[in-house]
């Protein structure tokens, strides 16, 4: 019985010897082949790198031609099944680092066709006037131009140039009230220099600003100028409300200071502009992107979203070839997300009317920097 059960342990110990190397044997093949898809992953992430990140054509000072055909974005666009049209705030890449030159590229193009539709001509171009010209921002030290855009984080933006002017050693030293005083914060104007001065830099010089969703900055400047006022400015309320109250509202009974349902009508009426003039430079917290900064005159570098500020002021910075110099000032959370619940609260009492009105004058803006239609307001 013992010799029987030794030679069975013995006829099966090399089949168990054998089971074990095959298992081991299939191990490491599948960590073989694992370590084989990482290496692969590595080399396809550096061509991905080297071919977008291109120094030569993102160079921190060179101008960003507009390009006929972009093969890279065409190829990624087939690859996606994307619509040639884009989609809202330029978030199709967002969260992707490897992807942010293609986001700005897609800007770019959407602007230049945007910009090309004969049908958009009135809302799309503007004059490069002494307005447009004293929205600009100038560094010379670092060759960069800067078109304010109220309403979008613009003081930050301010701040980064402030020190970059050297008026400041860093952003946290700078007071708030030096920031908005242009006789002490040491920016000087576009409009300051002579005509070939100013083409010189607009020809050869890093240029830039920041959009949001439109209907929600004119929200953001009526609560900033009519309702808060925190830099407290009385002119707001005590000449400029009592104009738009004056012309625009319905209910003569109603004795509240301006609403926002006002607001609204004024900027939609065809026929503000007599308003505008009245009321100076005030206007530029709620004129229109393309009154503020020309975008299908100037050929402008970079063209920043607030809805994604966390990932496009460190590209603008590395762009413009001073990102080792300073930083943009922290974000806070949430802060520049699109709020839609807060756009239907305040237009819950504008009838349809002066919506779509509002919309006919600022349609350009949605459709250059790619906002979708608030149809959720419209229809």
């Amino acid at each position: 019985m013992n010799l029987g059960l030794s030679s069975c342990v013995f006829q099966e110990e090399p089949e168990v010897i054998w089971l074990t190397f095959d298992n081991m044997h299939h191990q490491w093949l599948l960590l073989a082949a694992c370590f084989w898809v990482i290496f692969m992953f590595m080399v396809a992430s550096k061509f991905i790198t080297l071919t977008f990140k291109d120094p030569d054509a993102y160079g921190a000072k060179q101008e960003f031609p507009f390009l006929t055909t972009i093969p890279e974005l065409e190829k990624w666009r087939e690859e996606k099944h994307l619509p040639k049209e884009l989609k809202p705030t330029g978030k199709v890449l967002s969260g992707n680092r490897l992807n942010q030159p293609l986001v700005h590229m897609e800007r770019l193009e959407l602007l230049k066709n945007v910009c090309r539709d004969a049908a958009l001509r009135n809302l799309s171009h503007t004059a490069v006037s002494k307005f447009v010209l004293d929205r600009i921002f100038v560094c010379d030290k670092h060759k960069i131009l800067f078109c304010q855009t109220p309403k979008v984080g613009n003081t930050q933006w301010k701040k980064v140039l402030i020190v970059l002017n050297g008026v400041f050693p860093s952003i946290e030293e700078i007071p708030e009230n030096v920031v908005h005083d242009h006789e002490k914060n040491g920016l000087p104007r576009l409009s300051s220099f002579s005509d070939s001065e100013i083409q010189k830099r607009l020809k050869s010089y890093f240029k830039f600003f920041i959009v949001r969703d439109p209907f929600e900055r004119l929200i953001s400047a009526f609560k900033d100028k009519f309702v808060h006022n925190p830099r407290f400015e009385p002119w707001y309320r005590h000449e400029i409300a009592p104009g738009i109250i004056r012309k625009y509202r319905r209910n003569r009974t109603e004795t509240r200071g301006l609403q926002f349902e006002d607001f609204v009508r004024y900027l939609g009426d065809p026929n503000h502009r007599w308003l505008d003039l009245q009321f100076g430079d005030h206007i530029i917290h709620w004129v229109t992107y393309v009154e503020l900064c020309a975008p299908c005159e100037i050929n402008y570098s970079v063209i920043g979203h607030h809805e994604t500020l966390e990932e496009d002021a460190p590209y603008i910075l590395k762009e413009a070839g001073i990102d080792h110099l300073v930083s943009y000032p922290t974000i806070p959370p949430g802060i520049t997300a699109y709020n839609k619940t807060k756009v239907e609260r305040y237009f819950l009492g504008v009838s349809k009317r002066d919506i779509r009105r509002l919309y006919a004058r600022f349609e350009g803006d949605f459709k250059l920097f790619g906002y979708q239609k608030p149809d959720f307001l419209l229809n």
